[in-house]
């Protein structure tokens, strides 16, 4: 497992899949240990995979400052990366909450980025709203399964104002294209997985900057693909398809089926098509 050194010098660890271009993967969570991402449903077949342990998590050191699990502060990490590595430039991928860190990092370093993949993109970073009817109507594609009525209520009660504990466990099945036995161990370990102490740091005051964001992205002219699961509450289809307006050379593709890890639910589909746009 190779570490590095970040610039105000913790170490950090990441991990390495496969051969061929090495494609920089950034795990959500926020600041979850990026084991979850596995290699991606196979996308190491195609490209080799550089998934960093964001400081705090998985192998990287604990920082001295805790502020700088900061989001914003984070752009620095992956940079340093970058430099580690020696790559002039480099293709980039964030899941969830690290595609906040990803599109950061291009609007400071546009010049660095050949190809930028967003999967399952978390809005934060260009202040798109989610409103409880987008994820009342995402969640009513389930209304078929046998844990919908449960689920649903606990989404009404989030939506209303009234959530309790339980409330959120009972909306785990709607990020997930299946709710078998492979998805809830995937969420099982989600909690051990994730700095609880960084987390809650990482969308403190100064985070973000949605206006400059959204500037620089519109000026981003290097291909990107966002991908969004049909039936994923956290990041709802519409609320991808906007995002990708935000860039002018964008792909967008809504994987039919799936949730907010959409390795898990169709590896093969994924695959194909996080490859065929990294060429």
């Amino acid at each position: 497992m190779p570490i590095f050194s970040a610039h105000d010098g913790t170490d950090l660890a990441y991990h390495v899949f496969g051969d061929g271009a090495p494609l920089i993967c950034l795990p959500g969570g926020p600041l979850q240990d990026s084991v979850y991402l596995g290699e991606l449903g196979g996308l190491s077949a195609h490209r080799q995979l550089i998934l960093l342990d964001l400081r705090g998590t998985g192998r990287s050191a604990t920082p001295q400052d805790a502020a700088s699990y900061r989001c914003d502060r984070l752009v620095d990490d992956v940079e340093a990366l970058r430099e580690h590595l020696g790559l002039g430039r480099m293709d980039l991928l964030g899941h969830s909450a690290g595609t906040n860190i990803a599109v950061q990092y291009v609007a400071q370093r546009p010049e660095r980025v050949d190809k930028l993949v967003l999967i399952t993109p978390s809005p934060s970073a260009v202040a798109i709203e989610t409103t409880g009817e987008t994820r009342r109507e995402t969640a009513r594609l389930r209304k078929d399964e046998p844990w919908f009525a449960d689920a649903f209520a606990a989404l009404e009660a989030i939506t209303s104002g009234q959530a309790t504990d339980d409330s959120w466990q009972a909306i785990a099945p709607f990020f997930y294209g299946r709710w078998d036995a492979a998805a809830q161990a995937h969420k099982a370990a989600e909690g051990r997985q994730q700095n609880q102490e960084a987390a809650a740091v990482f969308g403190a005051e100064g985070a973000f900057d949605p206006d400059a964001t959204r500037a620089a992205l519109g000026g981003f002219t290097a291909p990107a693909l966002l991908v969004a699961g049909e039936v994923d509450l956290n990041s709802c289809a519409p609320v991808v398809a906007e995002y990708a307006e935000l860039f002018p050379n964008a792909t967008l593709v809504v994987q039919p089926g799936a949730g907010h890890f959409p390795w898990l639910d169709d590896a093969d589909q994924f695959v194909g098509t996080v490859a065929e746009f990294l060429g």
